[in-house]
């Protein structure tokens, strides 16, 4: 099996999924530069998160299980991970993951990394805000992380 990608429709608008033979390997929002998403030929892992995305949006999934073949530096890597530990529907702060990975004084190391999150949704990176409660930066727009947490539940209260 080769890398593939696909595009998805979702309330987001059309999403592009890339995977590799070992797993999901990026999610672009609509408002990244769009580039033709080819499909060389079925692909489990494309199909497993089609199903797993559909089922979010849908309210009907919390946690997903399709696997993840993401590529980033151990650093990038851990707080990726810690990203999967926030509970659906929660929102943590910047300074929360820091603790969480054993870096307390890292929060803005964490934001980069964070920011650089190659999975948006499925490592649930619009449950992290500010720690005044405020909503901050997101790869897709702010709209989409409100929208996010609003099907969540979790859209905090400044």
């Amino acid at each position: 099996m080769s890398a593939a990608s696909e595009l998805v429709s979702t309330p987001l608008g059309e999403l592009r999924l890339d995977a590799s033979e070992v797993g999901l390997t990026a999610i672009h929002f609509p408002s990244e530069r769009a580039q033709a998403a080819t499909r060389h030929h079925s692909n489990p892992i494309l199909d497993h998160a089609k199903r797993e995305l559909a089922a979010y949006f849908q309210q009907g999934l919390t946690r997903f299980t399709v696997p993840l073949d993401w590529q980033g530096t151990p650093f990038q890597q851990a707080v990726w991970q810690a990203l999967k530990l926030i509970p659906y529907g929660e929102t943590v702060s910047y300074r929360d993951i820091a603790l969480t990975i054993g870096r307390p004084r890292s929060a803005r190391p964490v934001g980069g990394a964070i920011g650089r999150n190659p999975l948006p949704i499925i490592v649930p990176c619009h449950r992290v805000i500010g720690s005044d409660r405020s909503l901050t930066g997101f790869s897709g727009g702010l709209w989409i992380k409100e929208r996010l947490l609003n099907l969540e539940g979790g859209l905090p209260l400044a």
